[in-house]
């Protein structure tokens, strides 16, 4: 409240300096040095110590008489020296005055009441007839001017770049939202106008100067400030209100960013200020559920590890929460030099890693020696098979390529799994080996089908298959494409305006990846949870709003959507093997496990010995890199494999159809 009092004072105050260019010229002390800075401060407070004992005596009518007395000053003269020191030792000087806020004031407060009872204490040592009174309205004198000349600098000093913040609203007056203000007051970059909060209670009154106000009211006070940035600041609030109060944001036209979630400001990881734009990965993952301590220590804790696709999305998750259980030793496996490079440094920078042997380890899973050399050599206990080929479309291009690394990369690491005495083996799958109509998820389904066989030939490793959809901001997924699409101007392109799919966050689906593992007897089949699926065109549009902007569907619009849009979406059709929608199940009968979000399913297999012959009539295809007798391949196996087209889009197959088709045309022409 004293500090609410004075800054009102000296904002009173301020017309002695009517001229800027002299205000400006008092208060630059840009070429003085820290100490010559500490200097003035001295210089002036000791101006305020004795002009206020004379404003004091002159308040009390005491008259010059009591200044005349050399034992006056012989009692008020060591308060100075007191005062100053009080200020000096408690680092008032030490204060930088740009940044100078209430918390000053209780060392003003201690050196101020050091000097009255020093004052007090010599008047009576010297037998000095100093009014208590007088005292006081020193004291009081000092307090104010001390502290409001600081204040009074510092207002000065920044109203220029003041002037210049952008006006915002702060959404959630609770304690974040006013930690969240505080920090701000202090920047350079933010001004908050607004409060606004659910809280009926908080409605009409004031919080550090900032009036709090119902969310009905954020269209007015949107448009009377101009804003064009919302923080949102409720760091504990569940995904579900989460996006309900951000969707009635959306509506607004302007951007809103996000303070940390509460989990990294506890831990010191992040700062309120650390703002960020509200993102995709915020509203559409669920809330997740606990993980269960015993199935994530389970295959983890004291055993040798090994994560294959380390440095992918999913395979560097897992890592990080491999680390967080103490593992007795973690093998990275990658093919990719900076991928594997990058997860190694980020676990090996980790504090939770000094127990933990961190091992990185170079290596193609279609390197049968080099997988057997691995696990011989570090005596691996568990696998996470998270390596594979994923994108679709690039899969679809590259087709043998794919069929070598999903397939016969997967059948090469799991044989070494079984021979080298491995207790599990993980297999990460995906919601694209039900009912595929792509290369990429009928080579997944192969893998399931490999890791299935192994499980009934050999009782010494447990396998296990885990399925689920897209991970959210994962490499190559839509976030990250619509958001590099939007910064970019757009235009936004989707496939297909009813195209839908599952989202999951990447935390959730590795720990979930985890605990399936734990449950597995052999041979299991689990599929995760996702919840509802997602209409990507609707995920587009949100993406553009968040941005503060408005979108239009480019296809439909006319004249004035154009004129009035900010960015246009673009119906591109879907591509080469990509479904309309995405499903989990073959055969639809999952069953409950332990975990409320993981479910087992009873899914199709090959005997052994069928599948050896698949994959034998496989290989020879791809050595002789023949991707039509491949895809002929594919869709007789039992994988249910159905492309929306017989046509083959692997880059060099076509490349050498057309050089034979050129070929045959230039044959033709010279036999006539």
């Amino acid at each position: 409240m004293v500090t609410g009092v004075i800054e009102k004072l000296v904002s009173r105050i301020s017309f002695l300096f009517r001229d800027q260019r002299t205000a400006k010229s008092f208060l630059d002390t840009r070429r003085l040095t820290r100490a010559g800075k500490r200097n003035v401060q001295l210089i002036c407070d000791t101006g305020l110590i004795i002009a206020s004992f004379l404003l004091a005596v002159i308040l009390r009518d005491e008259g010059l008489s009591l200044l005349s007395n050399p034992w006056v000053w012989g009692a008020f003269l060591p308060t100075i020296p007191v005062i100053l020191g009080i200020f000096n030792i408690l680092g008032l000087y030490r204060a930088v005055l740009r940044y100078i806020t209430g918390a000053v004031m209780p060392i003003i407060i201690l050196g101020v009441a050091a000097g009255a009872m020093t004052m007090i204490g010599l008047s009576i040592a010297l037998g000095v007839q100093i009014p208590v009174g007088l005292v006081l309205i020193h004291a009081m004198l000092v307090l104010l001017s001390v502290s409001g000349m600081r204040f009074w600098i510092r207002a000065h000093i920044r109203k220029p770049s003041l002037q210049d913040r952008k006006p915002v609203v702060v959404y959630g007056a609770g304690h974040a939202g006013q930690q969240l203000v505080a920090a701000l007051n202090l920047g350079m970059e933010y001004r908050a106008v607004a409060f606004v909060d659910d809280d009926l209670r908080l409605h009409g009154s004031t919080i550090n100067g900032v009036p709090v106000h119902p969310a009905s009211d954020l269209r007015t006070i949107t448009a009377r400030w101009g804003i064009r940035e919302i923080l949102l600041a409720i760091p504990s609030l569940n995904r579900r209100r989460r996006s309900r109060v951000v969707s009635r944001l959306e509506t607004l036209g302007v951007e809103v960013k996000t303070i940390p979630a509460m989990g990294d400001l506890v831990s010191g990881q992040a700062r309120f200020t650390d703002l960020r734009p509200i993102m995709p990965e915020d509203l559409l993952g669920r809330d997740p559920v606990p993980p269960k301590p015993e199935l994530m220590k389970q295959n983890i804790t004291g055993k040798v590890v090994l994560v294959t696709g380390a440095g992918g999305t999913i395979g560097s998750e897992l890592c990080r929460l491999i680390v967080a259980h103490k593992p007795a030793a973690l093998i990275l496996l990658d093919v990719s030099e900076y991928a594997l490079y990058s997860i190694t440094t980020e676990l090996r920078d980790s504090l939770d890693t000094k127990s933990t042997h961190i091992v990185p380890v170079m290596g193609s899973i279609q390197n049968p020696g080099r997988m057997r050399e691995i696990m011989h050599q570090f005596k691996i206990q568990t696998i996470f098979h998270a390596a594979a080929y994923k994108h679709v479309l690039l899969v679809e291009e590259n087709l043998i390529e794919g069929v070598h690394n999903n397939i016969f990369g997967t059948k090469v690491v799991a044989e070494a799994a079984a021979e080298c005495g491995v207790e599990n083996f993980t297999l990460v799958s995906t919601d694209k080996t039900v009912r595929p109509t792509n290369i990429m998820g009928a080579t997944k389904r192969i893998a399931e089908l490999i890791c299935q066989a192994l499980a009934q030939t050999q009782d010494t490793c447990t396998f296990s298959i885990v399925r689920f959809g897209n991970v959210l901001g994962s490499s190559g997924s839509v976030i990250p494409r619509f958001r590099a699409q939007i910064e970019h101007g757009g235009p936004v392109t989707v496939t297909h305006p009813d195209v839908t799919r599952y989202f999951m966050t990447i935390s959730e689906a590795a720990q979930l990846v985890i605990q399936a593992g734990a449950m597995a007897r052999g041979g299991d089949v689990f599929v995760l949870d996702m919840g509802q699926p997602v209409r990507i065109l609707d995920l587009a549009k949100s993406m553009i709003r968040l941005h503060g902007m408005v979108p239009y569907l480019q296809s439909e619009a006319s004249q004035t959507d154009a004129e009035t849009g900010d960015i246009a979406i673009q119906i591109i059709g879907l591509g080469h093997g990509e479904k309309l929608h995405e499903e989990l199940l073959i055969a639809g009968n999952p069953q409950p496990t332990a975990h409320p979000r993981i479910l087992t399913a009873s899914e199709f297999s090959m005997s052994p010995a069928k599948l050896e012959a698949l994959l034998n009539e496989i290989w020879a295809a791809c050595k002789a890199f023949d991707a039509g007798a491949v895809q002929e391949i594919l869709l007789h196996a039992p994988v249910l494999y159905h492309p929306k087209t017989r046509e083959i889009h692997d880059i060099m197959w076509q490349s050498k159809a057309k050089q034979s088709s050129k070929a045959h045309l230039q044959l033709v022409a010279s036999n006539q």
